[in-house]
């Protein structure tokens, strides 16, 4: 069964899902999307050996996970739209090959720059598989059920993969060295390429090169990386410094250049008609801000569980463990709701569980237990964390029409990406003007990250209680077939 073709239940119509190849299809692009997501922090308690070794700067090192970051979200649209017009099997080998080679490439590294050179290729190969991937999974599964399934357990890796990633993290360093945790993509890697030609079929190209969005590719690119590369330097650099006023004026207008040339062109890079589908940009907006959320918590958790608590790198990754369970739970139950109440009551409801338990997490003490002070919180955060990813990706590829479906994925994962990259941006310049204030007036410095730690968590809680009002915007969808009119209409807009 080709797995480009836009698949709807209808009465009588056998489930793909209930078949072993449908099963194994969807396991296999759970894997890719669980790769990519868990480069993004199973390098997090590798980091002060990284530094050891490699001899980086305290202001370097922090290029180990925004290298990656960089250029996962910069090429992220056009990674997704080169998947539609150009072939979703195509992109997804290349980016997967460039994903492996730039893996040991980084684990080969002899110096900071070799690495972080690395990681930004690895970003560039990350950015062409997941959109990819998850538009075949769109694309793949007929839509009600069996969509709504592939996207809970799509929903559930992704939510899994940041807890995972620091476990599996802390363990390869303690036990084989923090070379391992690139070197681990390899053989992933390599089946992975294999199950590809087995469960994706091939496509013929769908435009010209000579007919390719080129300059809307070098805006939207442009835009996106001086973006986020000025949301991760404005901490160290500060907000009021005409670098990051210019960094945010110039990627603004990379951006709006970008809009009105797609406008006027033909035959766009991303054609905007995509915005007029119905919830769809209050999805992205809401992932933007959950994601936000949600990222730095981990962040600022496992700096304070190291930094504060003293908790080896294999503790602190092991700390993660019981949330990974609530995850997959939540998403499990998410899924199977979607076709009762639809997305939006999910989405809401995950945002503001994840809102509660994110503000009792920051209530930690400099004395603080495990069991008594992190865990309660993060298993009913693990909770939200589900419901809202899985509600998220639902809604935002809801009514997608095929020939948009890498584009919508792309949109969705970019603002995964932009929301962490601002999350960080914004409340590591929180936490350590709290810090600072305080070691100034001759604190402690386990008090003075403590209470740098708290503020910063209290705006993480605040972020999610945003998204969970944005997303009262988004699409209900129960997972039914979007209107057959659906798609001319949008190309006429």
């Amino acid at each position: 069964m080709s797995s480009q073709a836009v698949l709807h239940e209808t009465p009588g119509q056998p489930s793909f899902l209930g078949t072993r190849r449908g099963k194994l299809t969807l396991l296999f692009l759970c894997m890719v999307g669980f790769l990519d997501f868990v480069d993004a922090s199973i390098v997090n308690v590798a980091l002060p050996s990284i530094r050891h070794e490699l001899h980086f700067s305290v202001q370097s090192l922090q290029w180990v996970l925004s290298g990656y970051l960089l250029t996962y979200g910069g090429f992220m649209l056009l990674g997704g739209r080169a998947a539609d017009l150009l072939g979703r099997r195509r992109i997804l080998v290349v980016g997967m090959t460039v994903f492996a080679l730039s893996s040991l490439v980084g684990g080969l590294a002899g110096d900071s720059a070799m690495l972080v050179g690395a990681r930004l290729v690895q970003g560039l190969g990350a950015a062409m598989m997941l959109p990819a991937t998850l538009s075949i999974l769109t694309t793949t599964f007929h839509e009600g059920k069996d969509r709504n399934t592939a996207l809970g357990a799509w929903g559930a890796i992704a939510g899994l993969a940041s807890a995972v990633g620091v476990f599996l993290g802390g363990l390869l360093t303690e036990d084989v060295g923090w070379r391992w945790v690139l070197w681990v993509n390899l053989p992933i890697c390599a089946v992975l390429l294999v199950a590809t030609f087995r469960f994706v079929s091939g496509e013929r190209s769908k435009t010209q090169v000579k007919n390719f969005d080129a300059l809307g590719a070098v805006l939207v690119t442009g835009g996106m990386l001086l973006l986020i590369y000025t949301l991760v330097k404005a901490p160290s650099v500060g907000w009021d410094t005409w670098r990051t006023i210019g960094g945010l004026a110039g990627s603004a207008l990379f951006l709006l250049a970008f809009v009105g040339k797609e406008r006027r062109d033909s035959n766009p890079l991303v054609p905007l008609s995509i915005f007029r589908i119905k919830g769809l940009a209050a999805a992205d907006a809401t992932q933007v801000i959950a994601m936000a959320g949600f990222y730095s918590m981990f962040f600022f958790l496992t700096l304070y569980m190291q930094n504060v608590l003293g908790f080896s790198q294999l503790q602190a990754g092991t700390a993660y463990l019981p949330a990974t369970a609530g995850v997959a739970i939540s998403s499990g139950i998410a899924s199977q709701l979607f076709a009762r109440v639809g997305t939006r009551p999910i989405i809401v409801a995950g945002a503001l569980i994840s809102a509660a338990a994110v503000y009792w997490l920051a209530q930690i003490p400099v004395d603080g237990s495990y069991l008594r002070d992190l865990l309660p919180g993060l298993l009913i955060m693990s909770f939200g964390l589900g419901f809202v990813f899985v509600g998220v990706n639902t809604a935002a590829n809801a009514g997608v029409p095929t020939d948009k479906a890498g584009l919508a994925a792309a949109l969705i994962n970019t603002s995964t990406w932009l929301g962490g990259a601002l999350g960080l941006a914004i409340f590591s310049v929180i936490a350590t003007t709290r810090t600072e204030h305080l070691l100034t007036g001759h604190a402690s410095q386990p008090d003075a990250l403590t209470s740098g730690f708290r503020r910063a968590l209290v705006a993480c809680s605040l972020f999610l209680v945003a998204a969970a009002l944005i997303a009262l915007r988004a699409t209900n969808t129960r997972g039914e077939p979007a209107a057959p009119e659906t798609a001319p209409a949008l190309e006429a807009a």
